[in-house]
């Protein structure tokens, strides 16, 4: 008697700002990632994000090993939108004599 073996599913989903998410959670695919290629294992990456089950953590790691170049990219154009909210921030907020300004609500306060 055979006995079928069936794939699961990858558990990445993205939502509705084009951001790919761990399914069921709001873990990003670029914070498993980065984890991943910082050395961290598979039960570290569990630990570090308990809403992640560590078969699931698994099939992500899994997923990237067999798509290296299209997640590369993905991670790629994170880091520019990334740069480019930060340049936003910094323009609507500038940083420019902050420290100054603290320091001196800090003594008139």
């Amino acid at each position: 008697m055979t006995t079928a073996v069936c794939a699961e599913p990858v558990p990445i989903q993205m939502d509705s700002d084009g951001t790919y998410r761990i399914a069921g959670t709001r873990v990003t695919l670029d914070s498993v990632l980065v984890a991943y290629q910082s050395g961290a294992t598979a039960e570290a990456i569990a630990d570090r994000f308990p809403s992640i089950g560590l078969a699931d953590v698994y099939a992500v790691i899994s997923w990237y090993l067999h798509h290296i170049d299209r997640a590369h990219e993905y991670l790629r154009e994170r880091q520019v939108e990334a740069e480019q909210l930060r340049q936003q921030v910094e323009q609507r907020f500038p940083t420019t004599g902050l420290r100054q300004r603290l320091l001196s609500r800090q003594r008139q306060g």
